[in-house]
């Protein structure tokens, strides 16, 4: 998943209006900057505001800002890692103070407030300033460039304040980023509804034919569409409405988020109530006083123990605790939020939310993501029918032998297990022995040197670099061949209180043009939660979560490699049923023995996972296709069933979709989409994408990848070239066509899910 909330804005660059707002850009600059006392900041910004009048531009005095206050900071390089071998790196205290790692992560709660206040004021002043030019006067320059740098540094600087809510060690920091985030988010809503702006972009459109580059075209357009889907075109009195039920979205949004981030529920279970869990996970587990384990709702310790504990009712609970995370705050917030949208929708002209966020997608509308899902639903209907027979059968067999009643049915707290059990049975993957195999620090020397050699970068360590927890690391990404810097990332990758829950990719500084003509260097987040090393035991790695980590870390290299003119286009800002085809292709990479080798090593002495352990996972990847894949349809159709209503019950609609279409009922009492964030992130009418856009990720490796080698380096520069180079500046189907040479098809998909081969090629 990736996460991002939109182009914002900041700051202007034109000269007719940089005079005014200077002061205040200055002091935003310098505080994220790390000068912080205030005499300091008005010294230099007096003197700046002095030179306003001799320089030619603000891009200018920016360079002056940066260069003089980046010596405040000294990261020095520690290693490179390239190939997956560790060699010396050079000091880079010579580098230019824009290429090096200047964003600030020790914001105090005070200091959030007084930054994201001068943020907001200086930003207004931009857009009341292009509102102000006369409509004869608008032009390229003070209108659609103006934007596109407010927009570029909005979306630089907001990130340091909006960010630390996910992953900030410090509560009030967390809150205080929160309390950002929602104020920004309802600036948001106030400069999307700028109809004086939104007026002066149509009329440069209707002034402008032909004497734009096609991104500046696109660019434009773009502004247009989004003004015409806030209403801007519409009566003030209806303008005003949807600016006012957008802004209660928006906070409703960041408070059902909040509430997921912050919930830190525990159980406490004997040893023998968790029987069948290996040592590694229970060395990986708190203590009572009493000696009994404390085992919590966060992934790596829900997801292993649902998979292996051999206790039904210590299941039972975790299930039945996991699926009630924030019910009674989330569910009156989600049930609020479906009624909002749909009520923006109608104000808008739209039969429902789910058309009117189609409209930008691949997918165009609802009629087609349903029809899409009901496919997929027939063609998986049969397989899921043959695994749902063999699980029952498995859990008739072991109760029988357990001296345990069985049911008749598979409860929802018995599908993980059993389907762990499928993948022992047939196909003898032993997991407790393969995750021995997958040490943190293997699989990230492995990762890294994979994806250097597949794209032609080199990545390098920053020691003491500016991060917000001592697990992080940064590192700086170059082009082998040229020696450019492209972008930088952080891995913040063990859980921890109050942290993001979850496995995503954070863009914190678009990859764009600025004002000099010059490509902005842009970073990017991984957040993750591997279990954290404890005395005696390294962090080890379920197959399933080097996964996750080969899809996020796809996120971040669409993030850095992006080459788009427009902060606007900058990376992952492309439909989002694309938005997750980069990072599903290099999935596959898991799925292959020389990559799998490479990322691979005992924990205690470096030894190779054995061929015959190898082969039966790669085996294995075929295991439980059809109740895997039905479940996303079930998420797609969940998601699709609310947002094509005016209201709806939550609870009611997921547990009639998990019959309906799983074949498996929702414990009663629970509510999975009270902490479903999907739906207050970002993916609202739009979870599908997750299953269109793997059709399309299958279509390029087997077509392309596998066909001319999952490690030739062409293919990888070519797929960098044409698919993370161009961000959101091309359709997702223009760059799938350039990049197959020909439109995108299923039979890739069905192939490798071990599914029925499509009878002639079907275009989606």
């Amino acid at each position: 998943m990736r996460v991002d909330r939109g182009n914002k804005g900041a700051f202007l660059h034109t000269r007719e209006q940089r005079g005014r707002t200077l002061l205040l850009v200055v002091e935003v600059e310098l505080l994220l900057l790390g000068l912080t006392d205030s005499k300091e900041v008005e010294k230099v910004g007096v003197f700046l505001l002095g030179k306003t009048h001799e320089t030619a531009g603000m891009c200018a005095l920016r360079v002056v800002v940066r260069r003089t206050l980046c010596r405040v900071y000294t990261p020095v390089l520690r290693m490179t890692i390239q190939n997956g071998a560790v060699v010396p790196a050079r000091d880079c205290s010579s580098q230019p103070a824009n290429k090096r790692n200047t964003l600030r992560w020790d914001l105090s709660p005070a200091e959030i407030r007084t930054v994201t206040d001068g943020l907001i004021s200086s930003v207004k002043k931009v857009y009341d300033d292009i509102g102000a030019i006369k409509m004869e006067d608008v032009s390229v320059e003070n209108t659609l460039r103006a934007l596109a740098y407010v927009k570029l540094d909005y979306a630089s600087s907001r990130h340091v304040l909006d960010f630390p809510q996910y992953v900030c060690p410090s509560k009030e920091v967390r809150t205080a980023s929160t309390d950002a985030d929602k104020k920004l988010s309802e600036f948001d809503v106030e400069i999307s509804m700028r109809e004086d702006v939104f007026k002066r972009v149509t009329a440069l459109q209707q002034k402008l034919q032909n004497n734009l580059s096609p991104e500046e075209k696109r660019f434009l357009d773009r502004l247009v569409t989004l003004g015409k889907r806030k209403g801007l075109h519409l009566s003030k009195d209806i303008q005003e409405e949807i600016k006012r039920t957008s802004k209660l979205i928006s906070e409703l949004s960041i408070e059902f988020n909040k509430n997921i981030n912050e919930e830190n529920t525990f159980l406490v279970f004997s040893e023998r109530e968790l029987g069948g869990l290996a040592d590694s996970y229970l060395n990986g587990l708190d203590k009572t006083a009493d000696g009994q384990y404390k085992v919590t709702l966060e992934y790596p310790h829900y997801f292993p123990l649902m998979k292996r504990c051999h206790n039904p009712e210590t299941r039972r609970k975790m299930e039945r605790a996991f699926h009630s995370r924030c019910k009674e705050v989330n569910t009156a917030i989600l049930e609020e939020l479906v009624q909002l949208r749909a009520k923006v929708a109608e104000l808008l002209g739209y039969s429902n939310h789910a058309n009117y966020v189609l409209e930008m997608n691949m997918a165009k509308n609802a009629g087609n993501v349903s029809d899409f899902l009901d496919t997929f639903y027939e063609t998986l209907k049969p397989i899921g029918i043959k695994e749902r027979k063999y699980i029952l059968a498995l859990k008739k067999r072991e109760c029988l032998m357990k001296g345990l009643p069985f049911d008749g049915q598979i409860n929802a707290w018995d599908l993980p297990y059993y389907m762990n059990q499928v993948e022992q049975c047939k196909f003898a993957v032993n997991k407790d022995k393969l995750i021995e195999y997958f040490p943190l620090d293997v699989v990230t020397e492995g990762l890294l040197g994979i994806y250097q050699e597949l794209l032609g970068l080199t990545f390098t360590e920053v020691e003491h670099a500016h991060v917000w927890h001592e697990d992080v690391k940064l590192y700086s990404a170059h082009d082998t061949e040229t020696g450019e810097e492209i972008g930088q990332f952080y891995l913040d990758l063990h859980p921890r209180e109050g942290k993001y829950g979850h496995a995503a990719c954070f863009g914190l500084k678009p990859s764009c043009r600025g004002p000099d003509g010059k490509r902005r260097i842009p970073v990017a987040a991984m957040v993750a939660n591997f279990t954290k090393p404890r005395k005696g035991w390294p962090s080890l790695l379920q197959h399933n979560e080097v996964e996750t980590y080969f899809h996020e870390f796809g996120h971040v290299m669409h993030e850095i490699c992006s080459k788009a003119a427009f902060s606007e286009f900058s990376g992952t800002l492309v439909e989002t049923d694309f938005v997750e085809v980069p990072s599903q292709v290099l999935e596959n990479w898991v799925w292959e023995k020389e990559p799998l080798r490479r990322m691979s090593g005992h924990y205690k002495d470096g030894t190779p996972i054995p061929d015959t352990l190898l082969d039966k996972l790669i085996a294995s990847r075929v295991a439980n296709t059809g109740l895997m894949n039905l479940r996303q349809v079930v998420l797609g159709k969940v998601d699709q069933s609310l947002h094509t209503s005016p209201r709806a019950d939550t609870t009611e609609v997921f547990a009639q979709h998990c019959q309906d279409i799983l074949g498996v009922p929702a414990t009663p009492g629970t509510n999975m989409t009270a902490s479903f964030s999907h739906l207050a992130g970002g993916y609202d009418g739009q979870y599908y994408s997750y299953l269109w856009s793997e059709v399309y990720s299958m279509d390029i490796y087997f077509s392309r990848f596998k066909k001319e080698g999952i490690m030739n380096p062409k293919v990888g520069k070519e797929y960098r070239r044409v698919i993370l180079e161009a961000g959101g500046s091309v359709d997702g189907v223009d760059m799938l066509k350039s990049f197959l040479g020909r439109g995108p098809c299923q039979d890739a998909f069905f192939q490798c899910k071990g599914l029925i081969k499509s009878k002639e090629t079907t275009t989606v």
